[in-house]
């Protein structure tokens, strides 16, 4: 078998998806909690948020996994997803999710990069990640190859 040819190149995440079988539970917690912006809900089947200028999207699966206009698509058990904060901001947001009673699960420092990350769950389970910056920067290049 031939060796793949080089794939063009892909420029970033555009969105990112986590399950949820309660939208009233996790639009409170992203558009309550988190303070995101909700542009789109379908009380059957999800939730958009903007995140800068990328998309979280909520999905329910059991609707999701039955197809329709887009294939079927859905998961089960926890995922996970990282938000990045500015540095200045992580004791900030470290109160802010304690007084509005969300449980930390850990904080980590990260050695090789510097970052700093908070890990929380979502209403329906999904571990959340708010990590500082530089968290990946430096592995990254703005030439291309």
């Amino acid at each position: 078998m031939a060796a793949p040819s080089p794939a063009p190149p892909i420029n970033r995440v555009l969105e990112t998806s986590v399950y949820c079988d309660d939208l009233d539970a996790a639009e409170a917690f992203y558009g309550g909690v988190l303070g995101l912006t909700r542009f789109w809900r379908r009380d059957d089947r999800d939730l958009f948020f903007a995140v800068g200028d990328t998309v979280l999207l909520v999905f329910v699966p059991e609707t999701t996994k039955q197809g329709g206009t887009l294939p079927p698509h859905g998961a089960d058990g926890d995922t996970h997803f990282a938000l990045q904060i500015d540095p200045e901001h992580y004791d900030t947001w470290l109160e802010h999710l304690q007084r509005n009673g969300i449980a930390i699960e850990q904080e980590h420092q990260w050695p090789n990069h510097g970052a700093r990350s908070i890990y929380f769950r979502d209403p329906c389970g999904n571990l959340v990640e708010l990590i500082t910056r530089p968290a990946w920067e430096k592995h990254f290049t703005t030439t291309e190859s």
